[in-house]
């Protein structure tokens, strides 16, 4: 996958926030040599966050983020107020532009300040404008000085995202830290209605990337024809992966002696957190009639007749639970502040979120004292096999006891 084919949930998600009239657009443009936002001296110009894929040298494959102003007023302005909130969940880099003219922060910047401090964000302060100040300052580690129109302190900035950007840099594997070179892995790819036309689904296409990086081998089938396939090996496969909703037909397809996970549950690890995932499922078999379940998708793709989260998930859980639950359904960047009216959270596998973003839902979560699975997870416990599932995990397997 080229640099300009990297998903979004694989860039460096890099957010510039302030008040309005901070000068945020048109330090994004500087930044990025390119006149990504509007720049206009009338407060508020951006009014919804804008979002650019692209390459930033030294950086490499990121997404940048221009965002309205935190200070922004009327009922309007708290919508693109709560939009800007939306995109800080998923910054990974915080750019705060602050006015170099003034001598202290406001209220509301001081604030942002203690609330990426609070959530750990790696973040950059910048004082905009530098080119107006009467007092001229030096750097310092806290704060940087620039002008987006003189280009002053543009190339530091760069320098310090570069620093950053090391801090944040994913070691996780999908798969490959479970494997030997010349291993061999078969993965379970159904196509049925809901699989899109011409394509293997993202987190199908990223695992068999990862196994061949790992100088091991893919063998690729439909559930209808594993059994030839395993039969077919001369060898017995490291491991068999499958996607969630053929769980149960290929967990008796598959021998004991062959290690058996799915795409959803090797993404809960590598974006979220698996062992709070598995603790979430016990709230399946405490649900009641009336009891509300969130369950929520990180894209936003086209729902087809039996779609895995609106339409067999939700049966699974009815199901296995033997209750008539409330099933609440949402998609993309769309994630309730409040989660108090659900008794569960199941998520996706997150493919097309970062990583700060996943964790930041379970973190959310957490904070509520609602538990969340994700669907690998759900979908195995509910078909009997979720410590079957986690025996690549021993960490996972000891939550389970």
């Amino acid at each position: 996958m080229s640099l300009n084919e990297t998903t979004s949930g694989e860039r460096l998600h890099i957010a510039f926030f302030g008040r309005r009239n901070a000068g945020k657009s048109s330090l994004v443009n500087a930044v990025t040599g390119q006149s990504l936002s509007v720049v206009s001296d009338v407060a508020g110009t951006t009014t919804d966050p804008v979002k650019k894929a692209m390459e930033l040298l030294p950086l490499g494959p990121v997404m940048i983020w221009d965002t309205a102003g935190f200070d922004d007023e009327g009922d309007l302005g708290a919508l693109r107020v709560e939009k800007t909130r939306e995109v800080l969940a998923k910054t990974d880099i915080a750019i705060l532009v602050t006015n170099a003219a003034e001598d202290a922060l406001y209220p509301d910047e001081a604030a942002f300040l203690e609330d990426l401090k609070k959530r750990k964000t790696l973040y950059i302060h910048v004082k905009n404008k530098s080119d107006l100040s009467e007092n001229k300052q030096s750097d310092t580690a806290d704060v940087l000085y620039a002008s987006a129109v003189t280009g002053e302190g543009i190339d530091a900035l760069k320098e310090r995202l570069g620093a950053l950007a090391k801090q944040k840099q994913n070691n996780k594997k999908i798969v490959s830290d479970l494997l030997n070179p010349g291993d061999i892995v078969v993965l379970v790819c159904p196509i049925d209605a809901s699989a899109p036309k011409g394509r293997l689904i993202l987190p199908q296409q990223q695992t068999i990337r990862d196994i061949i990086d790992a100088g091991c081998s893919a063998f690729v089938c439909q559930d209808t024809e594993l059994p030839g396939v395993l039969a077919a090996l001369k060898n017995l496969p490291r491991m068999v992966i499958t996607d969630s909703q053929a769980f149960g037909r290929v967990s008796k397809m598959v021998p004991t002696t062959i290690p058996l996970t799915s795409f959803s549950i090797l993404f809960a690890r590598y974006k979220g957190d698996l062992l709070s995932q598995v603790r979430g499922a016990a709230a399946l078999s405490t649900l009641s009639d009336g009891d509300r379940v969130l369950i929520s998708e990180g894209c936003t793709h086209h729902r087809q007749c039996g779609d895995i989260g609106t339409v067999k998930l939700p049966a699974w859980v009815k199901k296995f639970s033997g209750a008539d639950v409330d099933i609440t359904f949402t998609s993309g960047g769309e994630f309730p502040s409040d989660l108090s009216p659900y008794k569960l959270v199941i998520h996706c596998g997150a493919c097309m979120l970062n990583e700060t973003e996943m964790q930041n839902r379970i973190v959310h979560t957490k904070e509520q004292g609602i538990p969340i699975c994700n669907y690998g997870v759900a979908i195995a416990h509910c078909n009997g096999i979720l410590r079957r599932s986690l025996e690549l995990f021993p960490e996972a397997l000891a939550v389970l006891g």
